[in-house]
């Protein structure tokens, strides 16, 4: 898409789109406490060497929220956008991890997911809280004509997607954003929910339950099949960088 789709002004879509990571950034604000880590300053704005590609990246970390990832890129010449919201959560609670993420391609598409931090093929009472409510909004847009499901051709993307993600494609309207955004607000705010309801994890079970979440975390980044496209776009040592500070290789907090 990149090397076939020039001149395809989405500036504003782009815009709608980031407005949207930015209003449910605001909801963790007011929840949350957390600081930017020093490891990404030089990344908060960033740009191709050749081409006009560019992007931010900026990452957190607090007592409750262990790694925060709210990004975005772009290639304006072709329409090319993709941004994250990711919130990977301390051992001190077994509350799923939430991500989002938006992009142009140039159609629109949308990642949203409760990543699981527990077998959801034993621990059936982590499956009837946590994505029990999920359900009928997953089999929703499975009905509606108007999105497509993706899925991808990446055996691990598969793997780490739980069955109620929410992972589609769709025309770039009011309406079909209109329903994403909506998606998106009830997902935060019922993840929210669970936070606040959320028992302690036993002290001796966090080693193990954080082990756990840094492998998933870097795994998902590394084996990213869109790395290509920055890889593309800005080469191989800045995107080794990029995939890096979303699972946080160099972090300092």
């Amino acid at each position: 898409m990149i090397q076939h789709q020039l001149n395809l002004e989405n500036t504003a879509v782009f815009e709608q789109l980031w407005s949207v990571t930015n209003e449910l950034r605001e909801k963790l604000e007011t929840r949350f406490k957390f600081a930017p880590d020093p490891s990404t300053a030089n990344l908060q704005t960033y740009s191709a060497s050749i081409g006009s590609a560019l992007g931010s990246l900026n990452t957190y970390s607090g007592a409750e929220i262990d790694w925060l990832v709210h990004s975005w890129l772009r290639e304006p010449k072709s329409g090319f956008c993709n941004m994250h919201l990711s919130i990977w959560l301390g051992p001190q609670i077994r509350v799923p991890h939430l991500a989002f993420a938006f992009a142009t391609v140039p159609h629109l598409f949308f990642y949203m997911d409760y990543i699981p931090r527990s077998d959801l093929f034993v621990d059936l009472e982590y499956l009837d809280c946590y994505y029990e409510p999920m359900n009928q909004t997953y089999l929703g847009l499975l009905a509606d004509s108007r999105f497509k499901q993706y899925v991808s051709k990446a055996l691990y993307i598969r793997q780490a997607q739980s069955h109620t993600s929410l992972c589609h494609t769709s025309a770039v309207t009011p309406e079909t954003f209109a329903v994403m955004r909506n998606v998106a607000h009830e997902m935060m705010d019922r993840w929210l929910g669970w936070v606040d309801e959320a028992e302690p994890v036993p002290e001796t079970e966090r080693a193990a339950l954080s082990g756990r979440d840094l492998i998933v975390r870097r795994a998902i980044a590394e084996r990213d099949p869109d790395n290509q496209i920055a890889v593309r776009l800005f080469g191989e040592e800045m995107t080794d960088k990029l995939v890096r500070s979303l699972w946080g290789g160099d972090r300092i907090l």
